[in-house]
């Protein structure tokens, strides 16, 4: 048969490499500054946009979604054309693809850096940026699927099984949790509430580490790791059931980020059952590509690439056997809202998705450029640095983790709490200066990548167009004896197809239940709406991201009790668009926080944290001392509540400002009397306001119910 002629296109490739290298740079270094805010707060330059609360979802989306994904998008450029022997579908879309994914990571860091937030962990950008993510995320899809179908190599190789399930997967989980009703051009609110957007969210953040953060990166192991070793892949069916097992039992898991907490016990327990389901394929994955490089170990010795992608599942293996032991709920009472937590997840960030990128380049680069790498002993030094910069990293936080709930629980002989919580934070502040060295090591190793690149770019000359030439794709012939498998990867939308039914059902067999039986979500009288203040303050609290430092979900452990009050109800939330439950406790719980402290307390306390809490580790928000509260915005917010079914009564927004200058001349009087002078139409009234509602409902409620006993 006649072979036709083609040319790779490695311009898009090398452009979406540059990328990887730079946001990764700059999303390690905004995430070392904010691990030195835990020890030096005065680090946060006392000013909004560098606070940690604002820094860290901008560390976390650009690792996540610029670096990771970067790299996702350049993997994919290199593999999928060379696997379907075709050139990309379109050059055009091409580009789109790549200059509007960069647009979005620009405008998610400075929409970030200014407080324009949804307050929810891994999807805290606003819905014009998602729906641009949504537009860019179809492009992909019709660049890659155009490239599929038009591909000349009949069968669909394993990478490209799970390029699709990430794909299809991302989409769905993007556009569900992505509900929002929007209010303005840079605020809007979930459309779930409570438990219900605690669910749909922990499904999407988990499920984003799954199909953003590790399925795609699987697909780049199962094509550059055999590439690298010079050997096939280990098991051919062995990489069949690990595709399909995992992409079916990952999707149950998002539910373990909940245990313990208002969401319903059924959930709960699903969440656990298939996280613990999750080792077999998990496992079944890491060993495929380790036993990959049999006969190949010698070369481990002698290449860093292998060293990089040997560690890189290794950490794998690592991170997928501890996630499921963390969703014991013998182990998540001990581990969850501190920084163990931390720790676990970096091992997957730093060690998996890392390592795995830095060896994909390390690869890469020599190969468009048509030379070899400049320095194997750089890349080694650089190997060494960021393997002993993970292990510094981690320790520490498991140490500060085993030592916070360790503290957290302790009582003394007399029944009384030990350790006030202020004590459990600075006691682990050495840890904290230990992770941030590793960080600073990893770092390093890093810079060490780049200028090794670019001396090897240097030296060779760049491919733009590389020459291929493959037979036009033949039309099939059944063979009786095929094994069942090989008929499903010649038909890319049958894939598709069966891929999106296994990441659905267990999505809807989560989340469907909670919103059509009443029985999930039992409400409570006493919870009302938040008044247009708390409502405004409430705002406030999730534009400075105080979520990523405050839970606001007491669990019914004896010690939380003791030390915060009554354990949280699912009825509590109801009205709470979006939840605001927390992953980690740097600071104290908030959910019982109202009548705790006088007013002047919180006024003093945002004003100078270390006057009111000797030792304290939080920055100072003096600007909501200044700023004027934007009362503009209150009648569209209590139309778009109305909208969520939030029973304000009807014509309410035309007159929530005079409720609301009611209330916070109140609080003004209350400063007042305790020598503070500050006009009632500052922002820190609307914040003082939110936080002396917290928990009264529920107050409310028990006094209620023992008077009526009584």
């Amino acid at each position: 048969m006649q072979t036709e002629k083609f040319y790779y296109d490695n311009k898009i490739v090398k452009y979406f490499a540059n990328a990887t290298a730079l946001w990764g740079v700059v999303g390690m270094i905004v995430g070392l500054w904010v691990a030195i805010q835990f020890y030096l707060p005065a680090s946060s330059l006392d000013y909004a946009g560098t606070t940690f609360g604002r820094l860290r979802p901008i560390h976390t989306n650009a690792v996540i979604f610029a670096f990771v994904g970067n790299c996702m998008f350049t993997g994919i450029y290199y593999s999928l054309q060379r696997l379907c022997k075709a050139r990309m579908f379109s050059d055009k879309l091409s580009w789109i693809h790549f200059w509007g994914w960069q647009f979005i990571i620009v405008a998610a860091a400075v929409t970030l850096f200014f407080g324009f937030t949804t307050g929810k962990e891994y999807a805290e950008l606003e819905w014009p940026i998602d729906i641009m993510i949504t537009l860019i995320w179809v492009v992909f899809g019709i660049n890659m699927f155009g490239t599929i179908f038009k591909r000349r190599e009949s069968h669909l190789y394993v990478a490209i099984w799970f390029y699709i399930a990430t794909w299809i997967t991302v989409a769905m989980l993007h556009i569900v949790n992505s509900f929002e009703m929007p209010v303005s051009l840079f605020k809007s609110y979930s459309w779930y509430a409570g438990v219900q957007d605690a669910l749909v969210q922990w499904w999407y953040g988990h499920n984003a580490v799954a199909f953003f953060l590790t399925t795609p990166i699987l697909g780049l192991m199962y094509y550059f790791l055999p590439k690298a070793a010079n050997r096939p892949v280990y098991s051919y069916r062995l990489s069949i059931i690990h595709f399909w097992a995992l992409i079916f039992i990952y999707i149950w898991a998002g539910p373990h980020h909940l245990l313990y907490t208002a969401l319903p016990d059924w959930a709960q327990s699903l969440g656990v059952v298939f996280s613990v389901m999750l080792i077999a394929p998990s496992w079944g994955g890491m060993l495929n590509g380790l036993f990959t490089l049999r006969g190949a170990w010698d070369k481990v010795r002698e290449e860093p690439v292998l060293k990089f992608f040997v560690v890189a599942v290794t950490c794998y293996g690592m991170s997928t056997f501890e996630g499921p032991m963390l969703s014991l709920k013998s182990v998540n009472a001990i581990a969850h809202f501190t920084d163990w937590i931390i720790g676990h997840v970096h091992i997957g960030g730093l060690g998996w998705n890392g390592f795995m990128a830095f060896g994909m380049l390390y690869w890469l680069v020599p190969k468009m450029w048509g030379t070899t790498l400049y320095s194997k002993k750089l890349a080694t030094n650089h190997f060494w640095l960021g393997t002993i910069g993970i292990v510094i990293y981690a320790i520490p936080l498991y140490w500060a983790g085993f030592a916070q709930a360790e503290m957290w629980k302790t009582f003394t002989e007399s029944g009384q709490l030990k350790f006030q919580f202020l004590e459990t934070v600075t006691n682990i502040i050495p840890m904290y200066i230990t992770r941030s060295v590793g960080g600073t090591l990893y770092l390093i190793g890093a810079f060490m990548m780049v200028y090794n690149l670019i001396k090897t770019a240097k030296q060779g000359t760049f491919i733009a167009n590389e020459e291929a030439e493959a037979a036009p794709l033949a039309k099939h012939e059944s063979h009786a004896k095929e094994y069942w498998h090989r008929w499903i990867e010649r038909k890319p939308a049958t894939l598709l197809v069966l891929s999106l039914i296994m990441v659905a059902i267990g999505g809807i067999l989560e989340i469907v239940p909670t919103f059509l039986i009443k029985s999930n979500i039992p409400t409570i009288t006493s919870v009302k709406p938040y008044t247009a203040l708390e409502l405004q303050g409430r705002d406030i609290y999730i534009r400075e991201g105080c979520y990523t430092c405050h839970s606001q979900m007491i669990r019914p452990f004896r010690d939380e009790v003791a030390r915060y009050g009554e354990y949280s109800k699912a009825g509590e939330f109801v009205y709470d668009h979006p939840f605001q439950w927390g992953s980690k406790r740097t600071g104290p719980d908030l959910a019982r926080e109202g009548g705790k402290y006088p007013d002047s307390w919180h006024y003093n306390h945002m004003m100078e944290p270390s006057l009111m809490s000797p030792g304290s580790i939080m920055p100072r928000y003096g600007w909501l001392l200044d700023n004027d509260l934007d009362t503009a915005s209150t009648p569209a917010k209590i139309r778009a509540m109305q909208k969520l079914g939030v029973p304000y009564e009807k014509g309410y927004d035309a007159k929530a400002n005079n409720d609301l200058m009611m209330q916070a001349n109140s609080i003004r009087n209350s400063l007042k009397a305790d020598k503070i002078e500050t006009p009632a139409n500052k922002e820190i009234i609307a914040l003082i306001a939110y936080l002396q509602r917290l928990g009264k409902d529920i107050k409310a409620e028990k006094k209620s119910t023992t008077a009526a006993t009584n």
